[in-house]
């Protein structure tokens, strides 16, 4: 029999207990400061109903989406539909013979009815929703939990990865957005990274649509120009000389995208309004963001705020603001994001509440700190002590001591096995645990402690309470 060699998918990874303790520290850090604003914490279950899912992030989106194959024979369906291999444009695909439709959009609802979430918003409406008459609005959550993309894995983009949202749903009040913005720079501040917040809103993305007489290409135009940093701004050009955008259209457009590396609102601001001054929603739009930094401009803000109108964030819910934070130090994707949604619970018979959110992407906080070692030394180690085995009497004497210990919230662990002190040592060690403790014979009659410091060499005899006292401080 072959031995099969161990392996996980493509785009998913283990965690090792070091990387466990810091990924907790960024999750408790966030927590933290998500309750001190009055989030209230939800949990949604990793399967959704495909019709929950499907149609609301972009054709794009839609085939990203991890489908669950039903339970049984899930072939059983499409028993009497014909299909024929044809080859579109030198490209393989399936397609239904009778009608041309793409055989996987056909074949989808047949043999899979499930989906995991590709995001935490889609089922935090659904939930708001089913939930309506239990929750208190305007209805403040945040919520920790994976999330699944079928993209190509690369560096900062996973398979499998984890959101922490953080959305307030029931009010259209612009103070929502500016609390987001103050969460998002007090995340940053207290895990100690410089990033820089933009700021953007689609009705302004909507107005230059109509302005350059492309009204219904808004999807095409905001996925197109929010590649600006990455392809530059010709890049983007024949991007949407690829979706249909006439050249007309594209030479309209051009004078708003120049201000792609403007940084500074007061400076863009004029050129906007005067030029999109008959176009009501992009009014609204403009309107909107000036309401926005003036209220942030008298805040003290660590992170850097700018406004930019490449930021388009390709979900198709997003209606107002859009947010997006930015490291300041390493080249990677968004470290968080979200935006205005008026309407997403309406598609789930639940018209016109509007919502407001931002999702902390926490597998890429996490890249960035560990490449800029911003993880705090200490907390290598969930261990403050351990208790040496020196045979079956230490053994007995020394488990009483660890509870009590125990009790006093401190963490502490005996060795196992009762072999070479050594080994013993090197445990602590290799496990950064500050203190050991040694209870032979003698401290056995004598009623004290000999406690050691791993870091200086040093021990000292000392009874319990002040070892409690020691290991408090």
């Amino acid at each position: 029999m072959s031995v099969q060699k161990p392996s996980i998918p493509k785009g998913t990874r283990d965690f090792s207990p070091m990387e466990m303790i810091r990924r907790n520290y960024i999750f408790d850090s966030i927590r933290q400061i998500f309750q001190l604003y009055g989030y209230q914490p939800i949990e949604t279950p990793a399967l959704e109903n495909l019709s929950t899912l499907l149609g609301k992030y972009g054709e794009e989106g839609d085939k990203l989406l991890f489908k669950i194959l039903n339970s049984g024979n899930f072939l059983e369906g499409i028993r009497d539909m014909n299909y024929e291999l044809r080859l579109p444009a030198g490209q393989a695909g399936i397609t239904n013979y009778e009608t041309g439709v793409p055989a996987y959009k056909e074949l989808t609802p047949l043999i899979s009815e499930k989906g995991l979430r590709y995001d935490l918003t889609v089922p935090f409406a659904r939930f708001v929703v089913q939930h309506q008459n239990e929750l208190i609005f305007p209805f403040k959550r945040y919520q920790i939990q994976p999330v699944w993309r079928a993209d190509r894995p690369q560096k900062g983009r996973y398979r499998e990865f984890y959101q922490c949202d953080v959305d307030v749903i029931g009010s259209d009040s612009l103070l929502n957005e500016v609390e987001l913005i103050l969460i998002a720079d007090e995340v940053f501040e207290k895990l100690g990274m410089n990033v820089t917040i933009k700021i953007n809103n689609r009705k302004i993305l909507a107005a230059i649509t109509e302005f350059v007489g492309e009204p219904d290409k808004l999807m095409n135009f905001t996925t197109a120009i929010d590649k600006i940093d990455k392809i530059g701004l010709d890049g983007a050009c024949n991007e949407l000389r690829q979706k249909d955008f006439s050249e007309s259209s594209i030479e309209k457009a051009l004078p708003f995208l120049n201000f792609a590396t403007e940084t500074d609102f007061e400076t863009s601001y004029p050129f906007f309004y005067s030029t999109l001054n008959d176009i009501e929603i992009g009014q609204k739009g403009l309107n909107e963001v000036k309401k926005l930094f003036d209220y942030l401009k008298d805040i003290h803000l660590y992170a850097g705020i700018h406004f930019d109108i490449s930021l388009a964030r390709g979900l198709n819910y997003y209606t107002g603001a859009i947010i997006e934070v930015k490291s300041s130090d390493v080249q990677i994707g968004s470290l968080c994001g979200g935006g205005r949604y008026d309407d997403l619970t309406g598609i789930f018979g639940l018209p016109d509440v509007s919502g407001v959110g931002i999702s902390f992407g926490a597998d890429r906080i996490y890249d960035v700190m560990e490449e800029l070692n911003l993880f705090p030394v200490n907390l290598g180690s969930t261990t403050k002590v351990l208790f040496i085995n020196f045979g079956p009497d230490e053994e007995k004497y020394c488990m009483p001591v660890i509870s009590e210990i125990r009790k006093s919230g401190i963490s502490a662990e005996i060795y196992p096995d009762s072999v070479k002190m050594k080994k013993q040592l090197d445990y602590a060690n290799k496990k950064n645990i500050p203190f050991v403790i040694l209870i032979g014979e003698n401290e056995i009659k004598s009623g004290l402690l000999t406690v050691k410091d791993m870091r200086t060499g040093n021990q000292k005899s000392m009874d319990i309470e002040e070892l409690k006292n020691l290991l408090l401080t």
